[in-house]
């Protein structure tokens, strides 16, 4: 119950601070921004901030995913259709509680972080480095999966999850004008002929 407990609190810690650096960014610009001045915003210590994300850019870039085990990933990621579970992820970030009617998808956690990633160079190279490792933990698991080799398990591992990065671009380059989800289906189409949709092509 403890261990419980102080997960759900560092949940809403890691939230909190992210709010509150976004908050600064969107009011000053990502560059005028200390991570003192972010902790102090979310009543937190410095040394917090830095524990939790390490770096202003890991404020942006970080989610539940960089901690997630190697088993939650499993169950997460449906190897038969790794695009029909990335659609399913995203959607439900799309659909949270947090979300109130009418508000705009830009100013909205956790989508309100995704234009800094096209905005700051420095956010981008961060994101790139997030979506390597993610690569680096998928690409094993489909390589035990079905009989793709090695090479090939890498491949299809980041055309997944840079292909995801993609679809986030055109997002921001479009505005921001529909959902996430529908750029992500768009942009990952190509991909269904790796892996066929069980609900058809």
């Amino acid at each position: 119950m403890a261990s419980g407990l102080r997960e759900r609190w560092r949940v809403k810690a890691r939230r909190t601070i992210q709010e509150r650096a976004l908050d600064l960014f969107d009011e000053r610009g990502f560059d005028a921004v200390t991570i003192e001045e972010i902790a102090a915003a979310a009543e937190v210590s410095p040394s917090s901030v830095y524990r939790f994300f390490g770096t202003k850019e890991g404020l942006l870039v970080a989610d539940e995913f960089d901690s997630m085990s190697q088993d939650a990933l499993e169950e997460l990621l449906d190897l038969d259709d790794p695009v029909g579970s990335l659609l399913r992820i995203v959607r439900r970030y799309e659909t949270t509680p947090e979300d109130v009617p009418g508000d705009s998808r830009t100013d909205r956690s956790p989508w309100r972080r995704v234009r800094y990633f096209f905005q700051e160079p420095s956010v981008r190279m961060a994101a790139c480095a997030a979506l390597d490792r993610a690569s680096q933990r998928i690409a094993p698991m489909m390589a035990a999966h079905g009989d793709r080799t090695e090479a090939q398990a890498r491949v299809t591992a980041n055309a997944l999850v840079f292909g995801y990065f993609a679809a986030l671009e055109q997002w921001y380059l479009d505005g921001g004008v529909r959902p996430i989800a529908d750029y992500v289906e768009e942009g990952m189409a190509p991909l269904r002929a790796l892996w066929p949709s069980p609900d058809g092509p």
